[in-house]
């Protein structure tokens, strides 16, 4: 609904709206993520995740969620899904893993969900 005065920033309880402020929050740990197109900074990353995280600026949130591997402390931190997607990559985790975390389901319990929807 594109009219003048409304406000694109709806209150959805659970989530967390990536807007201009979400985007500088997160600038260091988006940027990182994105590196990991890169074969070469994946290794680096698995070498020593300090110092990359280090290398590239992240806060002490940033790195604390990286450490614990929590998705959702991530986007708390200002990560956007589609960056942090490489990072789960490394892992080995899927877009249905990660949807599965984001929604409190297990990965099996969120597929059954998607193909609920259809």
């Amino acid at each position: 609904m594109d009219q003048p005065g409304f406000d694109y920033h709806i209150d959805i309880p659970g989530t967390t709206i990536f807007d201009g402020k979400q985007a500088m929050k997160g600038y260091a740990l988006n940027k990182m993520c994105y590196s990991f197109n890169k074969s070469e900074n994946r290794e680096a990353f698995r070498a020593d995740e300090e110092a990359y995280m280090e290398k590239y600026g992240l806060n002490d949130e940033q790195k604390q969620a990286i450490r614990d591997r929590n998705i959702l402390a991530m986007i708390d931190a200002g990560g956007n899904i589609y960056y942090l997607a490489k990072f789960a990559g490394i892992f080995k985790l899927s877009v249905q893993d990660v949807g599965g975390m984001q929604t409190g389901r297990t990965t099996e319990e969120f597929k059954e969900f998607l193909a609920s929807q259809a």
